[in-house]
């Protein structure tokens, strides 16, 4: 079978890129076409396979600034083809599944969500007032191209990472999407012993990108209020401003330490070593707050979007892998973190990990084949 993988961008090692390299990992021979493509930021599996990216990637200063091309980011799909195929997948979070393939060819997309930028998340991408009201013009283009390319002629089967996903898929595009969690590696964050995190003095996590809706404030300024350590992890055009942010909050910003981009490998250690892991923003998964859980850490989570499904919320009568905060404000951030503290004898690594196990990758790829095969038994290649 010839099959086409097509992923946005792949210029990190985030959660799409995570999802591409074990496509790779079922479908070793498959082709992958990209927006851009920078060589040695991903997986060796991605690596090692051809990559066609789109005319954009001549420009290697623009793979950093993706946001300077995105009116672009229509053209640049269109220039690529994935002609005879028996199948092709895209792995969709701006424009990936309206590559031009040949007609009647199956095609599943993985939506990792509608562009965020556009519909849900718009206002913490594009702030409110003059920017908000110039980039109007822009945002209807791109919600037109997005519902037109989410049509049945160009996409057989939509296969969402979660329950608010699917929503999202079902209200932007009329369509019906299955349910498939992303692929977590539980085992490797599970192996490095005994958390050690169970400490007063113990770090709590933020992992972020900084982008806006990440709300990488919120973490700081709760920590910061409580006095209380806290490691971020992550790099991106918003970092200097939360340094920034956590110096100008007085005393408690110097207990905030900013790590910037970590190695894969150290990553398990410094997630068994944290207290909790702080997540204010809505994610759309949230493989993180898993990946931390299988290193036997809870999650102090908003209580929308994945964290519904990636974190049980703990009372005084079940201990749960997590806490919730319903508002995205720093003193109910805060006021979780100490909620938190009175429960933390309550949350077991054992139970933590046994949680994660149900997001195994494992799990990924027998779902996946299943998909695949329900879409090619509906809709055999025309070849």
């Amino acid at each position: 079978m010839r099959l086409a993988l097509v992923h946005d961008w792949i210029t990190g090692l985030r959660g799409g890129e995570r999802v591409l390299d074990e496509m790779l990992g079922i479908y070793p021979e498959a082709d992958v076409f990209t927006l851009f493509y920078e060589p040695g930021t991903t997986t060796p599996r991605i690596d090692a396979r051809p990559v066609a990216a789109s005319p954009l990637n001549r420009w290697r200063w623009l793979r950093a600034r993706r946001q300077l091309a995105l009116p672009l980011f229509p053209w640049a799909i269109r220039r690529l083809r994935a002609p005879a195929y028996d199948l092709v997948v895209s792995i969709h979070h701006a424009v990936a599944k309206a590559i031009p393939m040949d007609p009647g060819t199956p095609h599943l997309c993985y939506c990792l969500t509608p562009m965020r930028y556009v519909w849900d998340q718009a206002e913490a991408y594009q702030g409110r007032g003059v920017r908000r009201i110039a980039g109007a013009p822009l945002s209807a283009y791109l919600r037109r191209f997005d519902r037109r390319s989410a049509g049945a002629d160009q996409v057989t089967r939509f296969v969402a990472i979660s329950r608010c996903v699917a929503e999202r898929v079902e209200r932007h595009y009329g369509r019906r999407a299955s349910i498939l969690h992303p692929p977590v590696d539980v085992g490797r964050f599970g192996a490095g012993g005994s958390p050690g995190g169970r400490r007063p003095d113990a770090p709590y996590l933020l992992v972020t990108s900084f982008a806006g809706y990440k709300r990488a404030d919120l973490a700081i300024d709760a920590a910061a209020a409580l006095g209380r350590p806290l490691l971020v992890v992550g790099d991106g055009p918003g970092r200097r401003r939360a340094e920034r942010r956590a110096r100008a909050t007085g005393s408690g910003g110097h207990r905030i330490r900013f790590l910037g981009r970590v190695a894969e490998a150290d990553l398990p250690a410094l997630y068994a070593s944290c207290r909790a892991l702080l997540q204010p923003q809505e994610e759309d998964f949230g493989i993180a707050a898993l990946e931390v859980q299988a290193a036997g850490r809870p999650v102090i989570a908003l209580d929308r979007g994945g964290a519904t499904e990636t974190v049980r919320p703990a009372s005084a009568r079940q201990p749960g892998t997590g806490v919730w905060f319903s508002e995205q404000r720093p003193e109910a951030l805060a006021e979780a973190i100490l909620r938190f503290e009175t429960l933390e004898e309550r949350f077991d690594p054992a139970t933590l990990r046994a949680h994660a196990q149900r997001f195994d990758v494992s799990r990924f790829r027998d779902g996946m084949r299943w998909e695949i095969d329900q879409l090619l038994k509906a809709n055999p290649p025309c070849g």
